[in-house]
């Protein structure tokens, strides 16, 4: 083989092990060929069990007003504001012992409770203590939004807050700046704290099957990583352009370090 022919060699697979595929940038691939796609279906999260630092928001609503503005953390009895400064002041945390405080109502202790086991909790004790049947009790509990933390290679690093009760992390990366081309979509962390400890998961997903992963959907303050692909540790370049510019760069460097040395 000529040493011409043996540079372009060269060239060619350095070009080639070094770009970024497209199999490595699309999402949800229908890797398995065996299973049609209209099969596929996410698998539902289960109902979110509450935990230390969680924010709620309770809204009790009556025909007699003044009586339900008792209950408010608001002094006007308004509900409280969507932003996050407002939900950390207006909305009710739970403290390092699992509690909420509840004006009138007192402490509760809400750990390890699905939103639902805690709005039957209080409509049954506002019912018992201050209200009957007649007063139209209506009673709501939910998440203060879905707060997660997100970096790496990601457009838009940093803590979000998503306003509904269930998001997925298609949804958290979209709502981020979507994954940068040298971000690695078949190895995403998550990072999530339960109440037996911390659990750490990684996803693909260029997979279309990682609906069906526990970690598809998010829990409030799960952290997601997102991992560098090798051709950005290597610096050899994205595309097959920036491959050869390397390729080129380094050859004329070479190529100058070995002419001043032969002088």
């Amino acid at each position: 083989m000529s040493k011409s022919a043996l540079y372009l060699f060269f060239v060619v697979s350095i070009m080639l092990t070094s770009c970024i595929s497209t199999q490595d940038l699309i999402y949800l691939q229908q890797k398995d060929k065996s299973s049609p796609t209209s099969q596929i279906t996410a698998l539902e999260g289960k109902p979110y069990r509450l935990q230390v630092n969680d924010v709620i928001r309770l809204n009790i609503k009556t025909i007699d007003p003044k009586l339900a503005q008792l209950f408010s953390t608001n002094n006007d009895g308004a509900a409280a504001s969507q932003s996050e400064a407002g939900l950390y002041f207006d909305g009710f945390t739970v403290d390092d012992h699992g509690n909420i405080r509840i004006p009138v109502l007192g402490e509760m202790n809400v750990i390890g409770y699905t939103l639902e086991e805690i709005r039957v909790r209080i409509e049954k004790q506002l019912l018992a203590e201050y209200f009957n049947k007649e007063a139209n009790l209506f009673v709501t509990v939910k998440l203060a939004g879905l707060r997660f933390t997100i970096n790496g290679e990601i457009g838009g690093p940093g803590t979000k807050t998503i306003y509904q009760e269930q998001v997925n992390i298609m949804e958290a990366i979209a709502n981020s700046g979507d994954i940068t081309i040298t971000g690695d979509r078949k190895a995403v962390t998550i990072i999530r704290k339960t109440p037996t400890g911390v659990q750490i998961g990684d996803i693909d997903l260029t997979d279309i099957n990682v609906m069906n992963s526990p970690y598809y959907y998010l829990q409030p303050n799960d952290f997601i990583y997102i991992k560098p692909l090798k051709q950005k540790v290597w610096g050899t370049g994205k595309t097959a352009l920036e491959s050869f510019g390397t390729v080129m760069t380094l050859f004329s460097v070479v190529s100058t370090v070995f002419l001043l040395l032969k002088n």
